[in-house]
C-alpha cells in the first residue's frame, strides 16, 4: 500500500488503519482494547526508562511506541463507531483550555500551588457525579504511588497528621503490630499489618515530599548493582553463587558497597 506524503501524524493514522485492514497484519487485526492493555503499560514504562537514560534518540523511539498504542486504541474505536483519533485530540484540547483559565482566559495565577488548587476545583465541577474525593485515582496505579496520591487528596481537606513526628510514631506502631502478627499463625493478619506499614511509609515520605515509588526504585537499583557485583566477583574467583556459603556472599556484598 502506498501512502500519500502528508504530515507524519496523518500518515501515522493511515498506517495504523492499514495494519488493522482485512489485508493488513493478522496480529494487529485481532487486537482489542482489552488485549492491548498490558502493552500500553509496558510501553509507558519503557518510555520512563528512556527518559532516565538521557538519550534523546531513545526517548524519541519509546515515545513513538507509546503513540502507536494510542493510535491502535483510537483505530479500534473508529472501527466500532465510538470515536476517532481527532476526537481524542479535541477532547484533550478542550480539557486543557478549560483547566487553564489562567493561560487561555483572563485570570492569572502566579504560584504553582494555586494552579493545582484551581485544577482540582475545576475537575470537581466537571465530574459532579463523583461521590468521594478519592474517586478518580486509577485502580491499576502502582500501589505505593496510589497510597501517596490518596493521602495527598485526603490531606487537601485537612484529614492529615499535624507533625511528621506523629507519622513516624504511627510507623513504629505498625511495625510493632506486624511483629506481633508474625508470631501468630494468622498469615492474613500479617499481610494486613505489612500493608499498614507500607501505607505508613508512603505517608511519612509524603511529609518529606519524597515520591515512594522513586525511593523504592533507587533501592532496587542499588541492590541490583551490588548483586551483579557479587556475581561478577564470584565468576572471577571461579565459583558459582550456588556453591558459595552465605558468609562468602556476605563478604562480597560488603565489598560491593565500596564500589557501587
Amino acid at each position: 500500500m502506498k501512502f500519500k506524503e502528508t504530515r507524519p501524524l496523518y500518515r501515522f493514522a493511515e498506517i495504523v488503519a492499514a495494519l488493522r485492514a482485512e489485508n493488513g497484519c493478522p496480529w494487529d487485526r485481532k487486537q482489542t482494547h482489552d488485549s492491548l492493555r498490558p502493552y500500553l503499560i509496558e510501553e509507558a514504562y519503557e518510555a520512563l526508562d528512556a527518559i532516565e537514560s538521557g538519550d534523546p534518540a531513545h526517548v524519541k523511539e519509546e515515545m513513538g511506541d507509546v503513540l502507536l498504542q494510542i493510535y491502535l486504541h483510537a483505530e479500534i474505536a473508529r472501527e466500532r463507531g465510538d470515536f476517532t483519533i481527532d476526537d481524542v485530540a479535541q477532547s484533550i484540547i478542550d480539557k486543557i483550555i478549560l483547566r487553564h483559565p489562567h493561560v487561555f482566559g483572563g485570570e492569572r495565577l502566579a504560584e504553582s500551588d494555586q494552579v493545582v488548587e484551581q485544577w482540582e476545583k475545576i475537575k470537581k465541577e466537571e465530574k459532579p457525579g463523583r461521590e468521594s474525593l478519592l474517586d478518580g485515582v486509577p485502580r491499576h496505579m502502582p500501589s505505593l504511588l496510589k497510597a501517596y496520591r490518596i493521602q495527598q487528596r485526603a490531606s487537601r481537606v485537612g484529614f492529615d497528621w499535624e507533625r511528621i513526628e506523629d507519622v513516624s510514631a504511627k510507623l513504629d506502631e505498625e511495625v510493632a503490630e506486624l511483629k506481633a502478627a508474625i508470631a501468630s499463625p494468622n498469615r492474613e493478619q500479617a499481610a494486613e499489618e505489612a500493608g499498614d506499614i507500607l501505607f505508613s511509609i508512603a505517608n511519612l515520605l509524603r511529609f518529606m515530599n519524597i515520591n515512594p515509588e522513586d525511593a523504592l526504585m533507587k533501592t532496587i537499583d542499588k541492590f541490583t548493582a551490588r548483586f551483579k557485583y557479587i556475581e561478577k566477583r564470584a565468576n572471577e574467583i571461579g565459583k558459582n553463587l550456588e556453591e558459595m556459603t552465605i558468609d562468602e556472599m556476605e563478604r562480597l556484598w560488603q565489598e560491593s558497597k565500596k564500589h557501587v
